[in-house]
């Protein structure tokens, strides 16, 4: 018999349980065709790069497989007829990979990386006022620019002579 990875995509609106009972239901048309499952791996509800029948993300169920090209060949053709399965494949391989494969090692990794030692230390506050940064006593005493600006008569001169330039004909020179 020739071992086989396999891979379905079920609809997202099902309850993971739900994912689960189809990947025992074709695990059971496999062993009815005299082939055999040795591993069945539930990778979650994950988004999908675009849409397919109007669903954004879907189950993922892994089988791995040993079995014979006809009982694989029915597997397929009843997951076609199926409107709970999205997309599925079906890829031989030469040998089947003992223990999690790499999409649940990829997982664990992660959570494993998202619990960080300083959360378990102490609890964490909404803000910390040591940490925020303070005014420093020069920019309180500083005046704010509208008020140095009216404070030195900023105010009335033309825009020209603001910039340095020569008043032109609609602007009339401060005197």
């Amino acid at each position: 018999m020739r071992c086989y990875e396999h891979t379905f995509i079920a609809r997202q609106d099902l309850s993971p349980q739900q994912a689960q009972a189809l990947a025992e239901t074709y695990s059971g048309v496999l062993t009815e065709h005299g082939g055999e499952v040795t591993k069945t791996e539930y990778w979650g509800l994950r988004n999908l790069s675009y849409r397919i029948r109007k669903n954004r993300k879907g189950h993922y169920v892994h089988l791995n497989v040993r079995a014979s090209a006809e009982a694989v060949t029915e597997l397929e053709r009843q997951e076609r007829l199926s409107d709970d399965i999205l997309r599925y494949l079906t890829v031989r391989v030469d040998e089947l990979e003992e223990g999690p494969s790499m999409v649940m090692q990829t997982r664990s990794s992660r959570e494993e990386r998202s619990r960080r030692p300083h959360d378990d230390e102490r609890p964490r506050r909404a803000h910390d006022d040591e940490d925020r940064p303070r005014r420093s006593q020069d920019d309180e005493e500083r005046p704010r620019r509208a008020r140095r600006s009216q404070e030195d008569g900023a105010a009335d001169e033309p825009e020209a002579s603001k910039r340095g330039e020569e008043p032109g004909p609609g602007e009339a020179e401060a005197s």
